[in-house]
């Protein structure tokens, strides 16, 4: 049934089936942990995730958008907290407006660089000879514990400032993390505060994000915002998808404590399949589409019209949306035995509530998106 894990193993083949192997079988690890191991981050960069978007004259893969997407749609149909931590693999297009001279620096070892930050809420630095000062404290610093480069939002005096904020990149261990992630889902994703503490960053380390690419690739003229927005809600599909596969082996097998036929046999659970089945389905070929719609038109040499943007940001809070809703709907189905910590249906129902709650996809962006679509100005960075 699931072939969207089949689909992402053609191109790296082993690499890529032993990471699914071991998110798998350290899924309750993570969350325990609330971070994802380094052996699980060395695993994700022998399986591509980090060179996926990186341009091939730097070592990488420069994969197309909806590559990219599949490739984390799997690993979420494992894991939704490891899926998370390698979406950020996407960061690669914010570094792409970085100097290029910078970027020779990032890639000198290799593409398989990990970026991790966080941008919200921005904090004053203090511009100097050369670059900034950088203190602050910033919250959701997803993935952090396994990066080698972090970024941070920093606000700044610049008068040509276009409304988008500035994100200053430091090597790892100039910031200090604090472990303090207790939610109730995504507990695997490390997403601790950052704290920075008077560190100087060379103007040509900061960029603003949402900004032009200083390499012109097709890839790196994809929405990066909405492409922002894909690479989480994406998560949200691969653990509805999870949530599909987990109920019908469910089904065949368990019974009732009243002694009613086993669920395969209770209409409610029938009914609860077939639809979830549909809507994840139809939701998600909606997601690719226009993901290689906008793609094919960038490729084409034209740029994407600003309502078609639109319809990526409106997709992705769509899937999100819609992994909730079908994970939701699937756990309703597992009565009691759903309930317990311990039982897999409960943390995918807890993790995918949680993508659904993520500022890039919840529910004010329909009100962008429909300003976008009535001819309206909407907020910067969207779409």
């Amino acid at each position: 049934m699931n072939a969207v894990v089949q689909l992402a193993e053609q191109p790296k083949g082993d690499a890529l089936a032993d990471l699914l192997a071991m998110v798998s079988a350290k899924a309750a690890q993570f969350s325990a942990d609330q971070q994802v191991d380094a052996e699980t981050v060395e695993a994700m960069k022998a399986a591509g995730v980090y060179r996926a978007l990186v341009p091939r004259q730097l070592g990488g893969d420069e994969q197309s958008p909806a590559q990219f997407l599949r490739l984390i749609e799997a690993i979420a149909t494992r894991d939704g907290s490891a899926g998370w931590v390698a979406s950020f693999g996407v960061s690669h297009l914010y570094l792409a407006s970085l100097p290029q001279e910078t970027l020779a620096t990032i890639y000198a070892n290799g593409p398989d660089v990990v970026f991790a930050g966080t941008i919200f809420p921005p904090q004053a630095a203090v511009k100097v000879e050369g670059g900034f000062r950088v203190s602050g404290r910033w919250p959701f610093g997803s993935g952090s514990p396994g990066a080698a480069l972090i970024g941070v939002g920093i606000r700044t005096d610049d008068p040509t400032a276009s409304g988008l904020p500035r994100m200053a990149v430091m090597p790892a261990h100039q910031v200090r993390i604090e472990p303090n992630w207790d939610v109730i889902g995504l507990r695997g994703t490390g997403s601790h505060d950052l704290v920075v503490d008077d560190v100087f960053v060379a103007e040509e380390w900061t960029f603003v994000r949402g900004s032009p690419a200083t390499l012109d690739l097709p890839a790196y003229r994809y929405p990066s915002m909405a492409m922002a927005a894909q690479v989480l809600a994406v998560v949200g599909l691969g653990i509805a998808r999870a949530a599909l596969d987990l109920m019908a082996d469910m089904a065949g097998q368990r019974g009732s404590i009243t002694g009613a036929p086993v669920m395969a046999q209770r209409a409610n659970v029938q009914m609860a399949l077939a639809k979830g089945e549909a809507q994840l389905r139809s939701t998600r070929a909606w997601f690719f589409e226009i993901t290689e719609q906008t793609y094919a038109t960038i490729q084409a040499g034209d740029k994407p019209a600003r309502e078609q943007v639109a319809l990526i940001r409106m997709a992705a809070s769509q899937a999100a949306r819609t992994g909730a809703d079908v994970t939701r709907m699937l756990f309703e189905q597992a009565g009691t035995a759903g309930i317990f910590h311990s039982h897999p249906l409960a943390r995918l129902l807890q993790d995918a509530l949680v993508v659904n709650q993520h500022a890039f996809l919840n529910e004010a962006t329909w009100q962008s998106a429909g300003r976008v679509l009535l001819g309206l100005d909407a907020p910067a960075g969207y779409p």
